[in-house]
């Protein structure tokens, strides 16, 4: 992979300096917070409906706090990197009973709710303590990968949080005005990217700074050649087969994908509606006119399948997409959204469980791949080996998919 496929910021976040890695925790809490501020201002409460794909506000500040100190100021196994014990003893942590309260591994979803959490002003307290001891031991750090790499995990983790509170927030109805993070419009699809048949080396290669587990330690996949997307499918292409009444139209669906639409209310994507004046999409707490030229969002595994039979086209393999976005970065444009593959997710020959044991071994079970990013994810986590993994039937979350030929 070729440093010019990353930006400054994505370098940084896994191979940076000190000093830059910092700075990029400094950020990161300053969007949780202010993304926070949004939220007040619409829930002062901060009371949101229990739903699966939801947290309470307040328990996911305290969880962002609670997982940087415990994998930081309360981790004796530190220095040894991606080889520590996870199961060593750790002190008691700064807030008397956290670990009960925020440990997600520990804590079932449900109950989240009526948990005693602190108020806003506590938390915030907390967050402050947390972030000032782990950057006065980033200070105090080693050297080497091994030395970095919890605070790299717990400056991604927090921005993985960010983007969910992103995400949750449309659906709540939450107007988030930052322009950084507002879907944009893509141009006229291009002539399709063609591969010729390579050996890909899939997964983040040795030597390349901080990976998650599930990125190691990669393996050889002889792909065939093909042709894919140079970007996302956008709304004035996937949109016609919505009016053609593909929705309706069994032929297009897969089983497990006419299930899904046979529990669903309306015949087209989450997020839009069809009026007279044509289509309106649900942002920012109100119905305002949807621009064609954005990628499709907010889309399951079975709506992307259902346009690719309907079209004539496949998805992608999740070697074929990262192939094509490090051969040709120049060419293959990502980011638009979090981007559906025909692949699962699955562990590579050889996989060992980094120490945060609960991130990729629990969800092997056959659900899919996502690869790039989406308008909503900061630009310190955009890696094009970054693999994503949600269900096939989410649609909160902003994804959508490119093509091959079949």
């Amino acid at each position: 992979m070729h440093d010019a496929s990353l930006t400054r910021a994505a370098l940084d976040a896994r191979r940076g300096t000190p000093q830059a890695l910092a700075e990029a925790l400094r950020a990161s809490r300053a969007d949780t917070l202010a993304t926070l501020g949004a939220y007040e201002r619409v829930l002062p409460d901060l009371q949101v409906p229990k739903r699966p794909e939801l947290n309470p506000p307040l328990w996911e500040l305290g969880h962002i706090g609670w997982f940087q100190e415990y994998w930081i100021a309360r981790n004796p196994e530190r220095p040894r990197g991606e080889r520590a014990n996870p199961d060593a003893p750790r002190r008691a942590p700064q807030r008397a009973g956290a670990d009960a309260l925020y440990n997600s591994s520990l804590v079932p979803h449900d109950s989240r709710w009526h948990l005693p959490l602190p108020d806003a002003a506590a938390t915030r307290v907390d967050l402050a303590r947390q972030l000032d001891e782990t950057l006065v031991l980033l200070q105090q750090a080693g050297t080497g990968d091994d030395a970095f790499y919890f605070f790299r995990l717990a400056l991604l983790h927090e921005d993985m949080h960010h983007e969910a509170a992103l995400y949750m927030a449309r659906g709540l109805g939450i107007a988030i005005e930052d322009a950084r993070w507002q879907a944009r419009p893509l141009p006229e699809p291009g002539t399709a990217f063609a591969i010729g048949a390579c050996q890909w080396q899939l997964g983040s290669p040795p030597g390349a700074g901080f990976a998650f587990d599930n990125e190691r330690p990669g393996c050889t996949v002889a792909l065939q050649p093909f042709a894919i997307d140079t970007q996302a499918v956008r709304w004035a292409e996937f949109l016609p087969f919505v009016e053609a009444g593909g929705y309706d139209e069994p032929r297009w669906w897969t089983e497990a994908g006419a299930r899904w639409r046979a529990a669903q209310p309306t015949g087209w994507p989450r997020y839009l509606r069809r009026e007279a004046g044509g289509w309106q999409q649900w942002a920012g707490g109100r119905w305002q006119a949807l621009d064609g030229r954005q990628a499709a969002c907010h889309l399951t595994l079975h709506e992307a399948q259902a346009w690719c039979r309907w079209a004539g086209r496949r998805l992608p393999t999740e070697a074929e997409w990262e192939c094509a976005a490090c051969s040709a970065p120049d060419t293959f444009r990502w980011g638009a959204v979090w981007e559906w593959t025909a692949s699962p997710f699955a562990p590579f020959p050889g996989f060992e469980p980094h120490p945060y044991r609960d991130y990729s071994a629990p969800w092997f079970d056959g659900r899919p791949v996502l690869r790039g990013a989406s308008h909503c994810t900061q630009p310190r986590m955009r890696h094009p080996r970054y693999r994503n993994f949600f269900t096939a039937t989410r649609n909160d979350v902003p994804a959508g998919f490119r093509s091959c030929a079949l």
